[in-house]
């Protein structure tokens, strides 16, 4: 402990020796060689110094430097390492060129497993800003010092979904899922060398990640609804369907007020520089988006729970933020302590006109009180009920309980993030505010009813974790997915025309019944009826809305970039669970679909696909 406290304090004797040397800020953009394409997250290091950033979205960089000669380094996994001289400008665009060999800089190692690390850094957008930062965290945290350690990391177990039968099952029904927890934790895995563990690939919420081309609804319900179908990608002989929601955008100024009580884990196993730190800083994001209307509180817990910042107005940000920078880790993990004082926080400050939210901010390392998921369940459940919706951010890496974290964000009417860089929280927190804080519906559930007529087989791809029984649609009792303000829901469903033979479908005919179809739709056009229910984010009675769904024969090649974006990400998701679907499809097919369908793609996102797709090729070859 105390040599841990010595290093700690010579990193920021260090810092702060920097901070009084005459400083200069160095921008630029870093591209690909091949394509010109920018590179999101290259890592930006001043030679011989922990003083580093990564670039943005855009392939956007600025670092601050001593004002004297020296060297950056960049470095991104598949690519070759640069080395660029400061000179007297402040502009230093780079070009780097792919290669076969990963590239490591710091590298954990543990009993199974090797973690290659970037440390989180403060970085500016392309505009200049500061994203709210202070300055002083422009200099980048310490990297990773390499330890040994034990990966303890847990995921639900996920079993692929298989066909069924149109006849003798012919309903689907699941809850939507808006999460993108598991694509941000996919990523991480794949920059540090690795592929991730299988259960930790939830498909939905990978292609949730990506935002979508619909329209926004013209009606009174809170979200469009669209549909197109043609051939899947992987397979030629089967169809494709997507089913896309599109959240109404409300412009931030006529958002509701928020009550908000932060709930930050400050225990001895937040104390790497990719928890704690970056939790402080990703939440200084969040503290410049709020508005005067806007209160936050804070509670905090380790070995036992506290309030540290009562109710505040988002007017105060310097006050909120200063109890932010006077957290420190250390000690047990009093979790359950903890979301009860933060529920009891929030109903003292309830706004019966407002958005009410508990924003947990954790590695999800539960060890005293309420520590597992049966016992987390019933406590969100009933306090869900008093109207204070639950957000649940995940850092970290190691001990990491996506299980847990994923368990009481689904039972507390919230969603899940995991936060591997200040990129990422610019994104959740800045970029898509309203979705991530404000729910415009609640336990929107969706139910197909296919037609035996024309479909044979179907399976869902992804939701494995969000499947209802046909009998939970109508039963306005049970729990499902929210969406927020903004917010896109894709999903998609593989099926087997009749006619069709396929080595991944075959049912023996039934002996002792048989079943007839309605003559009124045996020779109709409609594929399928899609049901969707959604109530209120105040409600308690559910509405319906239908929309049949009728194969007009679109190509692939003409389908729109929403339809072939979404069968590129799930495709992927589909080789790193290593399904059986697949059927022969491979990264290069992967790569065709994204790269034909990534269209403007003004943040950047869908490039930093097309980048992980082919770091991800580069794994699988060692």
């Amino acid at each position: 402990m105390k040599t841990k406290i010595s290093s700690l304090a010579m990193i920021a004797l260090i810092l702060a020796s920097f901070r009084l040397m005459p400083v200069r800020t160095i921008s630029g953009k870093v591209t690909s060689v091949d394509d010109g394409s920018a590179l999101p997250g290259v890592n930006v290091v001043v030679k011989g110094t922990a003083h580093s950033t990564v670039t943005d979205a855009q392939g956007h960089y600025l670092i601050s430097v001593p004002d004297q000669s020296g060297v950056l380094i960049f470095s991104f996994l598949g690519f070759q390492p640069k080395e660029v001289k400061i000179g007297k400008t402040d502009r230093i665009d780079v070009v780097m060129s792919p290669r076969a060999k990963i590239l490591s800089e710091t590298v954990i190692t543990d009993k199974y497993n090797k973690h290659k690390n970037h440390a989180p850094s403060a970085v500016k957008s392309s505009q200049g800003s500061t994203y709210g930062i202070a300055q002083d965290e422009l200099f980048s945290q310490p990297r990773y010092e390499a330890q040994e350690q034990f990966n303890t990391e847990e995921y639900k177990g996920i079993t692929e979904n298989i066909f069924h039968d149109a006849r003798n099952s012919p309903r689907s029904t699941f809850s939507i899922d808006v999460d993108n927890a598991s694509y941000s934790n996919i990523r991480r895995f794949i920059q540090s060398g690795q592929r991730p563990p299988v259960d930790a690939v939830r498909i939905e919420e990978m292609v949730n990640y990506f935002k979508y081309d619909y329209p926004q609804p013209a009606g009174e319900d809170p979200f469009s609804i669209n549909t197109e179908i043609s051939t899947a990608p992987w397979n030629e002989k089967h169809k494709l369907v997507l089913i896309g929601l599109q959240g109404k955008k409300i412009p931030t100024e006529k958002l509701p007020p928020s009550n908000l009580v932060f709930l930050i884990d400050v225990s001895g196993s937040m104390s790497d520089p990719n928890k704690l730190p970056l939790l402080k800083s990703s939440f200084k994001l969040l503290v410049q988006q709020l508005r005067e209307q806007d209160h936050v509180a804070m509670v905090v817990y380790a070995g036992a729970a506290g309030l540290v910042l009562p109710s505040t107005s988002g007017a105060e940000k310097s006050k909120i933020i200063e109890a932010l920078d006077k957290r420190e880790a250390g000690g047990s993990t009093a979790g359950g302590a903890g979301i009860r004082l933060a529920y009891d926080v929030a109903n003292q400050n309830f706004n019966k006109e407002g958005n009410n939210r508990i924003i947990l901010a954790t590695d999800g390392d539960f060890n005293i009180g309420e520590s597992s998921d049966g016992a987390m369940e019933k406590l969100i459940e009933q306090k869900r009920q008093l109207g204070v919706f639950l957000t649940v951010m995940g850092f970290g890496m190691g001990n990491y309980k996506d299980s847990k974290m994923e368990t009481l964000a689904d039972k507390g009417n919230g969603n899940y993030l995991y936060i591997d860089s200040i990129l990422e929280a610019q994104k959740a927190l800045v970029n898509e505010f309203g979705g991530t804080l404000f729910t415009i519906a609640k336990d929107v559930k969706l139910q197909i009813e296919f037609n035996p007529a024309k479909i044979q087989a179907y399976r869902l791809i992804g939701y494995e974790n969000r499947m209802l029984k046909n009998e939970d649609f109508n039963n306005d009792k049970k729990d499902a997915g929210e969406l927020g303000s903004g917010h896109t829901v894709t999903a998609l469903y593989e099926i087997i025309p009749v006619g069709v033979e396929s080595k991944f479908f075959k049912v023996d005919d039934l002996k002792y019944q048989k079943l007839s179809m309605d003559p009124k739709y045996a020779n109709a056009n409609e594929l399928m009826t899609i049901k969707f229910r959604y109530k209120k984010p105040d409600g308690e009675v559910s509405q319906l809305l239908e929309h049949p769904l009728i194969d007009k024969g679109i190509s692939l090649e003409k389908t729109s970039g929403n339809f072939r974006w979404a069968s590129s990400v799930a495709a992927f998701g589909m080789l790193l669970r290593n399904s059986e679907y697949l059927n022969g499809f491979t990264e290069e097919g992967v790569l065709r679909l994204a790269q034909g369908a990534k269209g403007e793609d003004k943040e950047g996102y869908r490039g930093e696909f097309i980048s992980l797709v082919k770091a991800d090729r580069t794994v699988a070859a060692k």
